[in-house]
C-alpha cells in the first residue's frame, strides 16, 4: 500500500544528506572501531542506525523486549535493504547476509565495517562454514542475526525458513529469539510497501521509494526467547517461522 510523497526535490535533499552519514560512519568505522570496546561500538552503530532512520524519515517502533546480551541468535523475516539498519537500530547484532550486499556501492562497505559474515547462498559448503563462524560469535557472548527465508519477500506470507544456519545455536547451546520485522504507514496503520526489495525492484528503486515516502514506521517486535529443548534444526525452524508469524499476525 502506497502513501503521501515527497517532491522529488526533498528526496534527492534526504539522498544527499544520507550519502554524507554512510560516509562518516564509514569514517568512524576505520578510526575508533579499532581501540573501543564491543559494547561501545554496538552503542555507536545503534545511534547511528538511528540518526540515518531520522534522515530517511522513518520511525523506529520497538515491540517487545530486545535481548540484554548475548549469546543470543535473532531470526526475523526479511523484507527490505533497510532491515539491517531498522534491527541495529533497535538493538545492534552481527548479520548474516548474502554475499552479494558486500559488492552494493558505499552501503556493502559500511555493512562489511559492522563486522557482518557473508554467505553464498548456493553452496552448501559454505553454509557449514557460516555456521561455524555463528558458533564461534555465539559462544563469544555475541548477539548474531539471521533471515532465515534466504532472500525478501512482499511481506504478505512468510517463506520457508531454511535450518542450516540454526544449527549455530544448537552447536553453541545458544537461545534463539524470534524478531518480526513490518513495515506500516503512520497514518493509516496499513503496510506500506514503500521500502520492500522484492522481485525485480533494484535497490536504487528501493530506495528512491524509500525516501520519497511519508509516514513510514519500521515495526521491530522482539518474541521470547526459545532454546533447542531436544529439537533438531529443521523442527526447530519450522517453530521458529510459526513464532515469527504470530508476532507479525499480532501488529
Amino acid at each position: 500500500m502506497s502513501g503521501p510523497r515527497r517532491s522529488h526535490l526533498a528526496a534527492a535533499w534526504r539522498l544527499l544528506r544520507a550519502v554524507g552519514h554512510v560516509l562518516h560512519g564509514l569514517w568512524v568505522i576505520r578510526t575508533e572501531f579499532g581501540r573501543l570496546t564491543p559494547d561501545a561500538c554496538a552503542l555507536l552503530v545503534r545511534e547511528w542506525s538511528r540518526q540515518m532512520l531520522g534522515i530517511l524519515g522513518v520511525q523506529l517502533v520497538v515491540r517487545g523486549t530486545p535481548p540484554e546480551r548475548g549469546p543470543m541468535l535473532l531470526v526475523a523475516n526479511h523484507l527490505s535493504w533497510l532491515d539491517i539498519l531498522v534491527m541495529d537500530a533497535a538493538h545492534p547484532a552481527r548479520f548474516v547476509s548474502k554475499a552479494d550486499v558486500k559488492h552494493w556501492p558505499v552501503l556493502g562497505a559500511l555493512i562489511t565495517g559492522a563486522g557482518t559474515l557473508y554467505i553464498e547462498r548456493e553452496s552448501r559448503r559454505d553454509a557449514m562454514r557460516v555456521v561455524h563462524q555463528m558458533a564461534a560469535a555465539l559462544q563469544a557472548h555475541d548477539t548474531v542475526a539471521v533471515f532465515p527465508e534466504g532472500t525478501t519477500g512482499d511481506g504478505r506470507e512468510l517463506l520457508p525458513f531454511h535450518a542450516n544456519l540454526i544449527q549455530a545455536a544448537i552447536s553453541a547451546h545458544a537461545p534463539v529469539m524470534p524478531v518480526a520485522l513490518d513495515f506500516v504507514d503512520a497514518a493509516s496503520g496499513q503496510r506500506s510497501d514503500a521500502p520492500l526489495f522484492v522481485g525485480d525492484t533494484t535497490l536504487l528503486q528501493s530506495i528512491w521509494s524509500t525516501l520519497r515516502a511519508v509516514g513510514v514506521q519500521a515495526v521491530v517486535h522482539y518474541g521470547p526467547a526459545q532454546t533447542a529443548d531436544g529439537r533438531d534444526r529443521r523442527a526447530w525452524a519450522q517453530d521458529l517461522r510459526s513464532a515469527v508469524n504470530d508476532l507479525r499476525e499480532a501488529r
